[in-house]
């Protein structure tokens, strides 16, 4: 029977198909329900309030399906909504500001870290307070990067006008001499490449991708849904976006590599308080 659970996974847009792509690599038997807020994207320059509104209602959405797992890929939701879902479902609930904040800690050298996020990340000071957790004596310097989002979303991350936003957001950053630099939005490392380019290959970009992927094998192995066996055929992966499924499956299919089965639902009643 666990073989027919699914993981789930939950953010505000297209970003988590950043969490998705690995969790498909490291986990390849496993079958996928993804979904993306689009409609209500962006998050971070939203109220505690409406996060909350809006997490739950996908979570609602989610947990009438069979669940092995569920990951908050957003981490402005994990920020905001982590605790009060791994006590709401009876299943691994896993985030990716802790995943990411462990991969900074192993990747830094010289102990500034730098972290980049959407405005509610970032005022939530979640990512310093678990880097600091980790490693005490680390030198933290947040930005928040309202803009990049967007860019993602409507499908501009290789246009010449993300070059000139990602260029004059990071300015702040250049200059502070940090070795390592945490995407702290699922959306970021879409715009990786224009991020490496205008901080240098001297920093290590850091996605919790990976690390959030590792995390949710290690928790179903241990865990009472034991991973699925391998499949006769690949597992059917759904996708499900609150916004336009057309330009979601365009994004989709090019950052997967591969053929994405897309509805689009809406899930303002989903969620009751």
């Amino acid at each position: 029977m666990s073989r027919e659970r699914a993981i789930a996974v939950i953010d505000s847009g297209v970003g988590g198909l950043t969490v998705a792509k690995e969790v498909m690599r490291q986990l390849p038997e496993e079958r996928i329900i993804y979904v993306g807020d689009n409609a209500r994207c962006p998050y971070g320059s939203k109220s505690p309030e409406e996060i909350r509104e809006y997490s739950f209602q996908m979570i609602d959405f989610v947990k009438n399906t069979p669940l092995k797992a569920l990951v908050i890929a957003c981490n402005t939701a994990t920020a905001v909504v982590l605790e009060e879902a791994k006590a709401y479902l009876p299943l691994p609930v896993i985030g990716v500001i802790e995943p990411g904040a462990r991969a900074a800690v192993a990747a830094t050298r010289t102990g500034h870290v730098g972290v980049i996020g959407t405005e509610m990340t970032i005022r939530t000071k979640a990512y310093e307070r678990e880097l600091l957790r980790v490693q005490p004596n680390l030198t933290v310097s947040g930005l928040a990067c309202p803009a990049f989002v967007p860019l993602v979303e409507n499908h501009m991350a290789d246009s010449e006008e993300a070059r000139r936003v990602v260029r004059d957001t990071l300015a702040p950053l250049v200059s502070q001499e940090l070795d390592t630099l945490i995407l702290g939005c699922t959306h970021y490392p879409l715009l990786a490449p224009l991020i490496q380019e205008v901080m240098g290959e001297k920093v290590t970009l850091i996605s919790s991708a990976e690390e959030t992927a590792r995390e949710l094998a290690q928790r179903i192995a241990a865990g009472e849904h034991a991973p699925a066996a391998a499949p006769f055929a690949a597992p059917q992966h759904l996708f499900v976006t609150s916004g336009d499924a057309d330009r979601f499956r365009s994004i989709a299919e090019e950052w997967l590599n591969c053929e994405v089965r897309v509805q689009q639902h809406t899930l303002e009643t989903s969620f009751q308080s």
